[in-house]
């Protein structure tokens, strides 16, 4: 994640599209500072905090663990796994969903899919509102500020400022497969599976531990169902569903 909250404000997110013959070219967000807000409020989003369980302790046999692996990752350095772990830093752009083309068997077009690539952007907003409360009171030192060692990119200064645990990307990669899985069911086995993959890269980078990426698929997991029960969400989520439709029939 880029920095510890998203409190920014979102420019034009997306276009109204008009019913004129001449559709308007959808106009997205660029990064992090003009990235859109979730769907969620501070008040009615759940608070990971409440929910997740603490980091291993220090010296408990999962700690121990969590450095085994990390230390054992370090030998993926220069493989095809630590360069799709690289890439798999992306998480902000309007974009960054292509990821799961294989999985979804099309390429993911945000301007063919405006509503689908709103929706999945705005769950990032809400990512942070979930998650922000564990990161900051729980603050695990990531494992190559405990531990220097190789990483798949060179960690921004703010990324060694922010907790470890849980990962954001991990719930990030678990929600966006959630989603993606009931939209096109017949896909789900390796959408899912690409979404677990997605959150092992953080722990391939050696940017998290095992345990992170765990605990952040249950914050995704917690994400997905909340937002199910919101009504803004719900009506973006049946236009997505009708955007991958006719984008899967028409790649065909």
């Amino acid at each position: 994640m880029r920095k510890p909250a998203l409190a920014v404000v979102t420019v034009a997110a997306l276009i109204t599209l008009s019913a004129c013959a001449a559709t308007p070219t959808p106009v997205f967000w660029e990064g992090f500072r003009d990235h859109p807000h979730g769907y969620l409020t501070k008040e009615n989003a759940p608070d990971a905090s409440a929910f997740l369980p603490p980091p291993p302790e220090a010296g408990s046999l999962r700690q121990q663990a969590d450095v085994e692996t990390y230390r054992a990752t370090r030998a993926l350095e220069d493989s095809d796994r630590w360069r799709q772990a690289a890439a798999d830093n992306e998480i902000e752009t309007p974009s960054a969903p292509r990821v799961f083309d294989q999985a979804l068997g099309i390429a993911f077009e945000p301007a063919q899919m405006p509503r689908l690539t709103l929706l999945l952007g705005k769950m990032l907003g809400d990512l942070e509102t979930i998650q922000t409360p564990a990161k900051q009171g729980y603050f695990r030192p990531r494992p190559f500020i405990t531990e220097p060692a190789a990483t798949c990119f060179p960690p921004e200064p703010w990324l060694g400022r922010s907790g470890s645990y849980p990962s954001g990307h991990a719930a990030m990669g678990w929600a966006w497969a959630l989603i993606l899985s009931e939209l096109a069911p017949d896909r789900a086995d390796a959408i899912l599976a690409r979404g677990l993959a997605y959150g092992e890269s953080r722990m391939i980078c050696g940017v998290h531990y095992a345990s992170d990426v765990e605990a952040g698929r249950l914050v995704g997991a917690a994400m997905v169902a909340r937002l199910k029960a919101d009504p803004a969400f719900q009506a973006d989520f049946a236009a997505a569903a009708r955007e991958l439709t006719q984008a899967r029939k028409a790649a065909r």
